[in-house]
């Protein structure tokens, strides 16, 4: 299935873990990094391990701590070979030599190696977009994380993202990874500016996104699943071009080729959530 939500949730309040792993969001992100206090990381770290230690009922993936810095070593080892543990999301990568260095040092999971996810969330990290997302077969996607970026930046205004926000999503494209999702709306209570900043990141070519609380997943949901008129004009286009192949214009002018078909083969497919 197409995860659309990735709920973030504190490493060191097993109990609000708990709650998110029955909240309906795709993905949950057990936080071991900025969510937690530098005097509870070693417990975030072993109430985490201690869930992970049993498979999970849904995907459960860990945002560990910074790369550069003491815990990240620790937190690999307790984790990285755990049964319950889908996902390792890197915070801060500036370099596509810290996902193959991480990427040689976690253990195979069932099926496979262990999926890797790499945050970029300063400057240098932005520019070498493409590079760290080409860096290994383990890295299975990519995302900003804009609250350290617009301190990096010094950027005050909302649109002042939206260049870095595109070069990640063309180098995920370029890398044959999914859409990023987008970065978390800060204010839970604001759900109508959610709605909106959803609505623009979706004409961008961001696919879903994280969140901080389950009252912002339905939102989430609602803004990147499409629409009714969408999944019709869809249909319409993909029935045409399999009655006749190449180009054509249909009945309401509207014209399509290989392209408009292949577009609306992914609406449907988000749509039956495949």
């Amino acid at each position: 299935m197409t995860p659309l939500t990735w709920l973030y949730v504190p490493g060191d309040r097993p109990p609000v873990v708990a709650k998110a792993l029955t909240a309906g969001a795709d993905v949950v992100v057990i936080d071991l990094e900025d969510a937690v206090a530098p005097d509870r990381k070693a417990y975030a770290r072993d109430a985490t391990a201690e869930l992970l230690a049993e498979p999970q009922p849904q995907p459960v993936h860990v945002r560990v701590n910074a790369l550069d810095g003491p815990l990240a070593a620790a937190d690999l080892k307790a984790l990285a070979a755990l049964p319950g543990l889908a996902g390792l999301r890197l915070p801060k990568v500036t370099s596509p030599e810290q996902i193959t260095r991480i990427a040689a040092h976690t253990a195979p999971a069932a099926g496979g190696a262990l999926a890797l996810y790499a945050l970029l969330e300063t400057a240098l990290g932005v520019e070498r977009a493409y590079e760290i997302a080409a860096a290994h077969p383990s890295l299975r996607g990519i995302a900003l994380g804009e609250t350290d970026l617009r301190a990096d930046l010094g950027v005050r205004d909302d649109p002042g993202l939206d260049w870095s926000r595109s070069r990640v999503i063309v180098a995920a494209r370029a890398a044959a990874l999914p859409p990023p999702p987008q970065s978390v709306h800060p204010d839970i209570r604001d759900l109508e500016g959610l709605a909106a900043s959803c609505a623009h990141g979706r004409t961008l070519g961001f696919l879903g996104r994280a969140a901080i609380h389950p009252r912002q997943l339905p939102v989430i949901e609602r803004a990147y699943l499409p629409t009714a008129w969408e999944i019709e004009q869809a249909e319409t286009i993909v029935k045409a071009a399999a009655v006749e192949r190449g180009a054509q214009a249909l009945p309401d002018g509207w014209f399509i080729d290989a392209a408009v078909v292949a577009t609306a083969q992914r609406t449907l497919s988000l749509a039956h959530r495949i």
